[in-house]
């Protein structure tokens, strides 16, 4: 479902001069959520959400791609950038990230650690153990940069 709406939406965000990071749909009921990560050379300010957020709005009550009711959050990437796409991955090699499996690996979905490779949609994580890992990008449930500021 969030391919589909980050295909509707990228081109009139990028009409508006911003990039799509990525989309996140999050189905509770009355309070279901979907978020769009939009991006800028020159930063992202609350007015730029604003911005984005009326002319997606608008869009989507058109399109109206999510049966019933949501919220529609339209963010920053934040310190702790979320990772949607391999170009993200590759982008963030030699920083530490988070990341959460679709299925458990080794027991486990959750993984921390530096991100040290990325490449032929498989990335390596060595974990604050010492350990290393490979997954493959498509297990990836989410991820993101993990701030230490």
């Amino acid at each position: 479902m969030t391919e589909n709406i980050g295909r509707l939406i990228e081109p009139v965000i990028e009409t508006l001069g911003y990039e799509l990071l990525g989309v996140e749909y999050l189905p509770q009921g009355k309070h279901s959520l979907l978020r769009v990560y939009i991006d800028s050379e020159d930063g992202i300010g609350l007015e730029d959400c604003a911005r984005v957020s009326r002319q997606i709005s608008a869009l989507l009550d058109v399109e109206d791609p999510i049966p019933g009711q949501y919220n529609l959050e339209v963010s920053s990437p934040g310190a702790e950038r979320p990772l949607f796409t391999a170009a993200h991955f590759e982008r963030a090699v030699g920083e530490k990230i988070r990341l959460r499996l679709a299925l458990p690996q080794d027991g486990r979905r959750k993984f921390k650690g530096v991100l040290t490779a990325c490449s032929d949609g498989r990335i390596e994580l060595h974990d604050e153990d010492g350990q290393d890992y490979g997954f493959a990008l498509a297990d990836v449930e989410k991820a993101n940069v993990v701030f230490e500021g």
